[in-house]
């Protein structure tokens, strides 16, 4: 059953989003009812761009819809443009003293500037920027963070704190809105989970603009995961929020595939297979934890949404599996039964178990690309 369908008959699943308007990030609509989308960032040196450009569409095989580039020398935007042409996917320039590197980027096909007015000096270099992003259809993101807010902001406020972060995000939309530049969207980051989000909480009630969250320096692959999960969880559970980065000190592929765990785990996007599993216990029939490893690393190239169960034995199993496109349950003997679309269908050998569920899945999967799911036959389609 799908997400929508699920708050139709159980509103407490419902998640009311905040109403933003609707800027475009090259063909990626941001904000309104658009899909939130999942963005990251390369660490590889953008002068090297085969490099960057690889890095790029490992991002994108992973699902970003957006992908952000940093530009701090005239070397790294010298042939950003082939960048942009490779990427498949927009691109953020990510600017932030040196507003000539944002004329470059936006001429070189920068779909969005990451750049906070205030920081690059005159109204007149604003104005530059704006005339060369409404010349090349660039939005703008204002990335106001806690652990460089202006000195006269901390002198004010003593220290970051929710009050400051939205002051300077106003301050920087006011330099745009006053050279009439409207494609803007804000973020309002900090480490301090806490601070995020009383921050974006006050920012969202006082501009209509998108939101872009993020917990920034969150931290390693599980310790940001763990972060980055509890404060966009709660904004985006409270509906806000417009695109989403997940910050990690890990490889930006993995920051895209947290982003997404983070919205299907919600119900407001749908990506590959979502796993439900048990912790295991002794009263597992097969090895659940090895199993489930074996199958998100096999299952890491269907893109089609559908959702498998696997449960160690029958004591939870056989009611998770009801609720999943296809399930599998610990038994006795080795042998295990196998759930399709919530319904008891056949069992399975320990020995041919993987590879069966695997199978399976890749059958549904290229059934409902075809537009034939409800003609989907998993035993014939299993078995070549």
């Amino acid at each position: 059953m799908s997400a929508d369908a699920l708050t139709k008959i159980r509103p407490w699943r419902t998640i009311y989003r905040r109403q933003s308007r609707q800027i475009m990030v090259g063909n990626v609509p941001v904000g309104g009812d658009a899909p939130i989308s999942v963005q990251t960032m390369t660490n590889t040196p953008t002068e090297d761009v085969g490099a960057t450009i690889d890095q790029i569409r490992r991002c994108v095989d992973a699902g970003a819809d957006i992908v952000r580039v940093s530009c701090p020398t005239e070397e790294s935007t010298a042939h950003f443009d082939a960048i942009t042409r490779a990427a498949g996917v927009p691109i953020v320039a990510d600017i932030h003293f040196h507003y000539k590197r944002a004329l470059e980027a936006a001429d070189k096909g920068a779909a969005c500037l990451r750049i906070n007015p205030g920081n690059i000096g005159s109204s007149a270099r604003v104005a530059e920027v704006v005339r060369a992003a409404k010349a090349n259809g660039c939005a703008i993101r204002i990335g106001v963070n806690a652990g460089s807010l202006e000195k006269d902001l901390l002198e004010k406020y003593g220290e970051p704190c929710p009050e400051a972060l939205v002051e300077s995000a106003l301050d920087h939309i006011k330099l745009l809105q006053d050279h009439d530049f409207h494609e803007f969207k804000v973020a309002v980051k900090a480490s301090d989970v806490f601070l995020a989000i009383a921050a974006y909480h006050a920012l969202a009630e006082t501009v209509d603009c998108p939101l872009h969250l993020g917990i920034t320096e969150a931290g390693g692959l599980i310790g940001g995961t763990v972060k980055s999960s509890i404060g966009i969880g709660n904004l985006l559970w409270a509906g806000i929020g417009d695109t989403i980065r997940v910050s990690l000190s890990a490889e930006p592929e993995q920051e895209v595939k947290v982003g997404f765990e983070i919205l299907k785990a919600l119900g407001l996007r749908t990506r590959g297979v979502r796993v439900v599993s048990c912790p295991s216990c002794s009263r597992q029939g097969f090895d659940v934890i090895r199993t489930v490893e074996a199958l998100e690393a096999r299952l890491e190239h269907i893109k089609t949404p559908m959702s498998l169960s696997v449960l160690g034995c029958v004591v939870n199993g056989p009611g998770e599996a009801r609720e999943t496109d296809i399930g599998i349950t610990g038994g006795g003997a080795g042998k295990h039964m196998v759930y399709l679309s919530g319904v008891t269908d056949h069992h399975i050998e320990s020995a041919d178990m993987l590879d069966h569920i695997v199978a399976l899945v890749e059958a549904k999967a290229a059934a409902i690309e075809a537009g034939m799911a409800t003609a989907f036959d998993p035993h014939a389609q299993a078995a070549e």
